[in-house]
């Protein structure tokens, strides 16, 4: 899997687990303590987030780091 098509992937993922939690990209953004806007370059796949900020993002969706990353190939 290429670079890109990670981001991607991982953007869908934070998205789906967002909308499960019945979340706006502006209440999780705020949750991570982010701007609404880098959430979207991420959940967009325009950026590949640090481990920390997957991290935060576990953190706000209330979910296992682990849950993020695991159905991605």
């Amino acid at each position: 899997m290429e670079k890109l098509e990670f981001q991607i992937a991982l953007g869908k993922k934070i998205r789906q687990l967002r909308e499960e939690k019945n979340l706006s990209q502006a209440e999780l953004a705020a949750l991570c303590n982010f701007e609404k806007s880098n959430m979207n370059r991420i959940e967009s796949g325009k950026t590949c987030p640090s481990s920390f900020t997957l991290y935060k993002i576990s953190i706000g969706l209330e979910v296992k780091l682990s849950s993020i990353t695991s159905t991605i190939e």
